[in-house]
């Protein structure tokens, strides 16, 4: 049973639910973004790569009005988000879903209310109605009912990650923001992990911008990939591109000792792409 949302869908023709241009995020005298372009794509999981602490992240934020641009402009849905009212910046806030890198659940709620903060906040339901939700998104990251009334300090790493992901699903949002989703998971977790995102991309018709250092996860489940190097895109397309690219950075990345024993799938989300999850956790 899916919740009511508004639906404001995109400009024919464009096929970008989010489009940046020229952003410049800095802190101080630290510029950290310089000009960046990028769009991503209606229905796709685009893979965001790059050096430890060149910004990754703060791209994220930035695109979720959590840290503030010093110029550019971010279009999202078809819309610029300077010129939006903070009413129509509410109701585009609920068309997206976030999961933070540690989960960021509330320590204090159990998962069930974890789940429904988002419902509370955004829409008027029956508490039999927000209990019958929050069971339905419990059920489909994988979790077993009884999680429901866990708290996250009862939870292992991986079910943490679901729990987070249920409340990002929350709203039945668009577009999904994954930062390092797979990150602390052992290859076991990280692999199911990776479908259950890919699963869900495919079945909800969701677009995920996933931030991410995991190998595995940008040569199984993503459709592109865009890579940041000082502050700008330098490279975006499929596996295929990254691999051919003769950036010095990519090519370390994507050539090293770590991912020497990956198998290149044919297409997104492979069977028959071989995991080397073993030999690439904590890369870059």
């Amino acid at each position: 049973m899916a919740i009511p949302a508004p639906t404001h869908p995109a400009p024919p023709g464009r096929d970008a639910i989010i489009r940046v241009r020229d952003l410049v995020v800095a802190f101080g005298d630290r510029t950290v973004l310089k000009g960046l372009d990028l769009d991503i794509r209606r229905g796709e999981i685009l893979g965001f790569v790059g050096p430890s602490g060149q910004g990754k992240s703060v791209l994220t934020r930035t695109l979720l009005g959590l840290v503030p641009k010093r110029s550019g402009t971010i279009e999202v849905f078809g819309e610029d988000v300077d010129r939006l009212t903070l009413a129509q910046r509410r109701v585009i806030e609920r068309r997206w879903g976030v999961l933070f890198q540690q989960g960021a659940l509330f320590s204090a709620l159990t998962v069930k209310q974890n789940i429904q903060v988002p419902m509370r906040e955004h829409l008027k339901l029956s508490e039999r109605l927000l209990d019958e939700f929050a069971r339905l998104k419990i059920e489909m990251v994988g979790l077993k009912p009884d999680a429901a009334d866990k708290l996250p300090s009862e939870l292992s790493g991986g079910m943490i990650k679901r729990a987070a992901l249920a409340r990002a699903l929350a709203l039945d949002p668009e577009v999904l923001f994954l930062d390092e989703p797979t990150s602390g998971l052992d290859p076991i977790g990280a692999g199911e992990f990776d479908e259950l995102v890919a699963t869900l991309q495919r079945t909800l018709g969701l677009t995920v911008f996933m931030v991410t250092h995991d190998l595995d996860s940008l040569y199984t489940a993503c459709d592109r990939i865009a890579a940041l190097g000082d502050g700008q895109i330098i490279a975006e397309g499929p596996i295929d591109a990254m691999l051919a690219s003769d950036h010095p950075w990519l090519r370390s990345y994507f050539h090293g000792k770590r991912a020497r024993s990956i198998v290149v799938p044919q297409g997104p989300h492979s069977p028959d792409a071989v995991s080397s999850r073993g030999l690439v956790e904590g890369v870059a």
